[in-house]
């Protein structure tokens, strides 16, 4: 399905699952890939109209117990417009396109941790950061990943010990 045939948040949330369901690697596998192989990812920051900027707080490695932009990785044969609408409407319950993005550039986060909590390896990703303003604050919908969420403004985000470095990267100048 394309994104021009997303009609509502639903649909979207539909989408995600979908193609979550489609396309997700099962655990030994991905474990697997996470040992040998960066992951491709798209992180999403969200603003509302007072340019304030949406951030969740993890419940998993890796950033396990930090505030973070949401997020998520590129599954094998899933266009970019298609992981865009899935992360954004999994990780949020929002539903936008790529195309209503700006693209901020790709990013490099390098963590000693992972999803498995196997001390043995940690998570490498490249990561094509996107920003959305909101014309108004949108209600979010957290998934089972995030415990809390916050919107900070950038001098709030910046100086908050409990926002990950990864986060803050898309900030400095």
């Amino acid at each position: 399905m394309s994104s021009h045939h997303i009609k509502s948040p639903r649909d979207s949330v539909a989408l995600a699952k979908l193609i979550g369901d489609a396309t997700k690697a099962n655990d030994e596998d991905f474990a697997h890939v996470i040992r040998v192989a960066p992951l491709i990812a798209i992180d999403l920051i969200l603003r509302d109209p007072e340019s304030k900027i949406f951030v969740g707080l993890r419940d998993n490695e890796p950033a396990k117990g930090f505030y973070f932009v949401p997020g998520g990785v590129i599954r094998k044969n899933e266009s970019l417009d298609d992981a865009f609408i899935r992360i954004l409407a999994a990780e949020t319950g929002l539903n936008a396109t790529r195309s209503g993005a700006r693209f901020l550039g790709v990013y490099e986060h390098l963590y000693s941790t992972n999803r498995y909590d196997d001390p043995n390896y940690g998570t490498h990703y490249v990561v094509l950061g996107h920003e959305l303003i909101f014309n108004c604050r949108p209600d979010i919908d957290l998934d089972t990943q995030h415990s809390d969420y916050r919107w900070l403004s950038e001098a709030e985000l910046l100086s908050d010990p409990n926002v990950h470095e990864n986060t803050k990267a898309y900030f400095r100048t």
